[in-house]
């Protein structure tokens, strides 16, 4: 990458999170243990897991590519891309984005709903080791249900899918 491209990733980077301070709605989904949200406007649909037609030398995360009405969609399983243990079950689905004009699709453990968040529920994400590369998060959300309380870990997901080790999105 060179200074110009650095520079344009970092200030996508820096209104996704600006965006994400003044709240919105965002789709939940589960990795492993850990609640996911991404903001709803870079989802496309919802579809359950098939097997993709797998590419040969693609990295292991990389699951291979799907026709999707004609589309060709390359498949990532962010439970490989981030460490997590990939079981496939029935609740396994594939989330199908949009990130900068190009369809991509996310495996993921299961989808959970879909939440409105205000900016007063989002804190900044706090600087730590984690799964995903803290450069992804965004923020952390703070959702209440009844009496019980989760957090949910706000991620970037067109940076992440656009990152230069996802090999996905030109620049």
């Amino acid at each position: 990458m060179n200074m110009m491209t650095d520079a344009a990733v970092v200030a996508r980077h820096e209104a996704a999170r600006a965006a994400i301070q003044v709240g919105g709605e965002f789709l939940t989904f589960r990795l492993g243990a850990e609640e996911y949200g991404i903001d709803i406007l870079k989802v496309q649909e919802i579809r359950s897991y098939e097997q993709p037609t797998r590419i040969a030398n693609a990295p292991a995360f990389i699951k291979g590519v799907v026709n999707l009405r004609g589309v060709i969609v390359p498949i990532v399983d962010l439970r490989l891309k981030l460490g997590c243990a990939a079981e496939y079950s029935p609740l396994t689905v594939v989330i199908v984005l949009n990130v900068r004009g190009r369809v991509v699709g996310a495996v993921v453990d299961s989808v959970s709903d879909v939440l409105e968040l205000s900016k007063d529920a989002i804190k900044s994400a706090p600087e730590m080791a984690s799964a995903v590369d803290a450069g992804f998060i965004t923020g952390i959300g703070s959702v209440t249900t009844g009496d019980v309380q989760r957090m949910l870990i706000l991620m970037d997901i067109e940076a992440l899918m656009a990152s230069h080790e996802m090999g996905l999105i030109g620049e």
